[in-house]
C-alpha cells in the first residue's frame, strides 16, 4: 500500500511539474505579446511636405536661440533633397507618432556668402487626433542639473 501511495504521489508531482512548465510557457507568451504593442500604420506616416516643414521648424527653433545669444539677425534656411533613412512608428500619449531619421541639404544665404551642405536629421512627428495637423516633438534640456523635457510645436 505504501509503495502504491508513493507511486501516485510521484505521478502527481510529475503532472504538476508539467502543468507548471505549461503555465510558465503560456505566461511568457502572454507577456511577449503585451511587449509588442500595436504600432501605427505606415500608411499614416507624415508626407514629404510635413517632414520638410518640421525640419525647417526645428532649424528655426535652434537658430532663434543662437541668434538671440549672438544678437544677430536670423538667416533664412532653405532645405531640399530630403532622404528618410529610417521610419519607426510608435504611440505617444495614445497618438500616432513617427520617429524619422535621415539627411537633407541645407542652403543658408549669409550677408557675404551662401552655404550649402548635407545634414542629418532626427525628428519625432505626432499626428493629431483629427488627422489634419502634425506636431514636432522635441526633447530639450532645461539646465545643467535639470532633466530634459519634451515640448510640442505645431508644424505650420
Amino acid at each position: 500500500m505504501q509503495s502504491t501511495l508513493a507511486k501516485h504521489f510521484r505521478e502527481f508531482w510529475r503532472i504538476l511539474g508539467r502543468f507548471h512548465r505549461l503555465l510558465a510557457v503560456g505566461l511568457i507568451c502572454v507577456l511577449l505579446g503585451a511587449c509588442s504593442a500595436a504600432r501605427p500604420p505606415l500608411e499614416l506616416a507624415p508626407p514629404g511636405d510635413i517632414v520638410q516643414k518640421a525640419i525647417l521648424l526645428q532649424l528655426e527653433l535652434a537658430q532663434q536661440r543662437l541668434a538671440e545669444q549672438l544678437d544677430t539677425p536670423q538667416p533664412r534656411p532653405k532645405i531640399g533633397s530630403i532622404s528618410v533613412k529610417q521610419l519607426d512608428p510608435l504611440y505617444t500619449d495614445s497618438l500616432a507618432t513617427y520617429h524619422l531619421q535621415g539627411t537633407y541639404n541645407l542652403r543658408l544665404q549669409l550677408p557675404h556668402q551662401e552655404i550649402s551642405q548635407s545634414n542629418p536629421f532626427d525628428i519625432f512627428l505626432q499626428r493629431q487626433i483629427e488627422g489634419k495637423s502634425w506636431r514636432l516633438l522635441r526633447e530639450e534640456n532645461q539646465g545643467e542639473n535639470q532633466q530634459s523635457q519634451w515640448f510640442s510645436y505645431l508644424v505650420p
